[in-house]
């Protein structure tokens, strides 16, 4: 079992910035490709970034929705059993509760794929408003 808890959502004006925290603890997280979902009011939840599982001297491997290319950095922290998502030049329509989620089962053609994922956190809440 893997325990996900994120963190760092809040308040911000258009353009600023955030990083979300993705922490890990009950396995390793980086035997795991974790992606950051993001739900709207209103709208379905949808993939927004991937990372890729990452053994010791390995790079992992990321993706983006096109909607936040540029904008949003996906990165990983083993020792910390951390995954952030720095997020740049945020806009309202990133507006949404943010989820990660973890596999052991992840297929680079369809990472955004909620039925891949096993284990999900609470969610943290990004707003973006002036």
């Amino acid at each position: 079992q893997v325990q996900l808890v994120e963190s760092g959502g809040g308040l911000v004006q258009p353009g600023g910035s955030l990083r979300l925290s993705c922490a890990a603890s009950g396995q390793t997280l980086s035997l795991y490709d974790v992606t950051w979902f993001r739900q709207a009011p209103g709208k379905e939840r949808e993939g927004v970034s991937c990372i890729t599982y990452s053994l010791a001297g390995s790079i992992p491997t990321t993706h983006y929705t096109d909607s936040v290319k540029g904008r949003f950095t996906i990165s990983r922290d083993n020792a910390e059993n951390t995954v952030y998502l720095q997020m740049n030049n945020l806009d309202p329509e990133d507006t949404a509760v943010y989820y990660c989620a973890a596999t052991r089962h992840g297929d680079p053609t369809t990472w955004w794929f909620r039925s891949l994922y096993d284990y999900w956190g609470q969610g943290t809440q990004v707003t973006v408003s002036s």
